[in-house]
């Protein structure tokens, strides 16, 4: 594996970084602005990310979007849509919008009018129902309208791959929100002044921030691996890579956004601070295709 993104790979995170960090919202308030909200969806949409899988992009490429958007807080729908494309693509679905469920809830539903399910190798369809409440206040959820209708079957091999993508998109949206929590914080310890000085120059301060970017640095590394093992291994060593990418990363995703509300103090635990919104993304992101240790043979201490 060569762990190195090639050109193409680093201008497309870097376009990622950069609708993320001109539309995607920058505080609370952000998210209820509705003229904001509809540029960037349009922007999105404009981007074509939605069915990399279709036009051939690699895992590696639809985790680069996903840790980007997670990272920006963005409030577009895309893993929902970006996964049913996969799905779609190895069935020969056609019609559409369409999005994924998990369990009875559709994800990313938003502008969603058909859904998508995996059960075993076979393929389920159904519609976007009302929606539902939820923690996450940057995706919306809403109810499977049933029954579900058979709409394929996917070979083994397809379903076990199609399984791996999902739980690395949903570990990059986890890296992408810890990245995004820790700036925060180190943000604000610099400019937060405690007794004269920025409670950044402290140490008790600055080993949680420390102690943080450690476990970011190793979910990258782990989810570069299982994102690179979603196309070029076997689809039993892919999804166990998945699996364990899923397990490290959400793990840690709780410790850096639960740190950078510490960090924060007192309006770390207001409505106003974002950091409360990566803790809300990082939770639900976990809830999202979630891994028990139990299915994870090795790789975990």
């Amino acid at each position: 594996m060569d762990a190195r993104l090639t050109t193409e790979q680093r201008e497309l995170r870097d376009a990622a970084a950069r609708l993320a960090a001109d539309l995607g919202p920058g505080s609370v308030h952000d998210l209820d602005d509705a003229e904001r909200a509809a540029r960037l969806e349009k922007a999105v949409a404009a981007t074509g990310w939605r069915t990399l899988r279709s036009d051939g992009a690699s895992g590696v490429e639809v985790a680069l979007v996903a840790e980007e958007f997670g990272r920006g807080l963005v409030d577009a729908p895309f893993l929902g849509p970006v996964l049913a494309d996969d799905l779609r693509r190895r069935a020969g679905v056609g019609g559409g919008p369409w999005t994924v469920a998990v369990g009875a809830e559709a994800l990313d539903a938003r502008g969603a009018e058909r859904v998508l399910t995996l059960e075993g190798v076979r393929l389920l369809a159904g519609r976007v129902g009302t929606r539902t409440p939820g923690a996450d206040l940057t995706r919306r959820t809403a109810e499977v309208v049933g029954p579900l209708e058979p709409a394929g079957e996917l070979a083994p091999d397809d379903a076990d791959r199609w399984r791996a993508l999902a739980l690395v998109v949903t570990a990059a949206d986890l890296v992408g929100t810890s990245r995004g929590a820790h700036a925060l914080a180190c943000d604000y310890a610099k400019v937060r002044e405690q007794y004269g000085k920025t409670i950044g120059s402290y140490q008790a301060v600055a080993h949680l921030l420390a102690e943080s970017l450690a476990l970011i640095e190793g979910s990258v590394s782990v989810l570069r691996h299982a994102a690179w093992a979603v196309d070029e291994l076997e689809p039993a060593e892919a999804l166990h890579a998945a699996r364990i990418a899923k397990a490290y990363c959400a793990r840690a995703a709780r410790t850096i956004c639960e740190t950078s509300v510490q960090v924060h103090g007192g309006i770390g635990n207001t409505w106003e601070c974002l950091a409360h919104v990566h803790l809300r993304r990082a939770l639900t992101s976990t809830d999202l295709f979630p891994v028990s240790l139990k299915e994870i043979s090795r790789g975990l201490s």
